[in-house]
């Protein structure tokens, strides 16, 4: 469960550093709101790919719309136009 306490609390960091585990991030506050979060690295690197893969549906979602908006272009003009950008 995530802890939240003021950013004065870094002053003794260990205590804080203590409570941070896997899905227990700290968050810490200025003036009674939420500035800082202290995060597990493997919660932050789950975080990072989960975006990653919500970018890449959106753009995929995209793709999709416009193809539908403007018609598909057919695979073998696709092979082809890549074909002459590699040579």
């Amino acid at each position: 469960m995530a802890s939240i306490g003021p950013v004065s609390d870094l002053r003794n960091y260990n205590m804080i550093l203590e409570k941070v585990s896997a899905c227990s991030p700290v968050y810490l506050t200025v003036n009674g709101k939420r500035k800082y979060t202290i995060r597990d690295i493997a919660d932050d690197e789950e975080f990072e790919k989960t975006k990653a893969m919500l970018r890449l549906m959106c753009e995929l979602n995209e793709g999709r719309h416009s193809g539908e908006d403007e018609g598909y272009v057919p695979s073998d003009d696709v092979r082809a136009y890549f074909h002459c950008k590699s040579e």
